[in-house]
C-alpha cells in the first residue's frame, strides 16, 4: 500500500497564509489555514494507506487527529523539504499540502487503488496556480525534486518536466485550486461546501 504524505506548517498567527492579509487579519488568516489543514488531514484518515505521515513545520496542535506518524521538517527550501518528506519513505508514497481542503478521497482514488502503480511511475496532481497539489512516487527518489524552483507561476512545469525526464510514466489527477489569496477563499470553499474551511469562510465573509 501507497504511504500519504501530507506537508504543512503549524497554523500560527503571522507564520501562515500571510498573502490572505489584507483583507483578512492575521489571526483570521491563520484560523484559515487550521480549518483547511483540519479538512485535509480528516480527509486522508479516509483513506487506504500503509502509513498516514505528518511532515510538520512546528508543532502539533488540537486540529491533529489520531492516526497520523508526525515528522519534523528538515531546514532548507520547499523542494529540499519535500524531498527529504520523500526521503523518509519505503515503498510507494503519495504527498499533499495544506492548501486544498478540498480534497477527497474520491479525487485521490485512482493513486490509491490496488493497480495505481501498474504501469506507472509517478501521479502528478496540477494546481491552478500553476505548481502542483499532489505528487505520487512508485521510487520516492529525492532527487526527482531538489532543484525544482518553488512557488513560480511554472513550478508544475518544472515538476513535471523533471519526471518525464527522469523517464517516468506519469499519470493526471483533476486540477485544484489552492488556498494562496483572498480571491481563491470562496471558490475552495465552495468545492468543499460542508467541510471546515467552507464554515470558517462564510462566517468571514466580507
Amino acid at each position: 500500500m501507497t504511504t500519504l504524505l501530507v506537508i504543512a506548517k503549524e497554523p500560527r498567527a503571522g507564520r501562515v497564509k500571510t498573502r490572505l492579509t489584507p483583507p483578512y487579519t492575521p489571526d483570521e488568516a491563520a484560523a484559515l489555514a487550521e480549518a483547511a489543514l483540519a479538512d485535509t488531514l480528516h480527509a486522508v484518515r479516509t483513506m487506504p494507506a500503509a502509513r498516514r505521515v505528518l511532515a510538520l513545520d512546528g508543532r502539533p496542535g488540537p486540529w491533529l487527529p489520531p492516526g497520523f506518524d508526525v515528522v519534523p521538517q528538515c531546514a532548507g527550501e520547499l523542494d529540499e523539504r519535500l524531498a527529504e518528506a520523500f526521503a523518509g519513505c519505503t515503498g510507494p508514497a503519495l504527498l499533499i499540502g495544506m492548501d486544498t481542503p478540498q480534497v477527497t478521497a474520491e479525487l485521490l482514488a485512482p493513486a490509491l487503488a490496488d493497480d495505481a502503480w501498474h504501469d506507472c511511475d509517478a501521479w502528478f496532481g496540477p494546481a491552478a496556480d500553476g505548481g502542483f497539489w499532489a505528487l505520487g512516487l512508485a521510487d520516492p527518489r529525492p532527487e526527482l525534486l531538489r532543484g525544482v524552483p518553488m512557488s513560480t507561476p511554472q513550478t508544475g512545469a518544472h515538476q513535471r518536466a523533471r519526471l518525464s525526464a527522469a523517464g517516468l510514466t506519469v499519470r493526471e489527477l483533476p486540477e485544484l485550486r489552492d488556498v494562496d489569496t483572498a480571491a481563491d477563499v470562496p471558490r475552495v470553499a465552495a468545492a468543499a461546501p460542508h467541510g471546515r474551511f467552507a464554515a470558517l469562510a462564510a462566517r468571514l465573509a466580507r
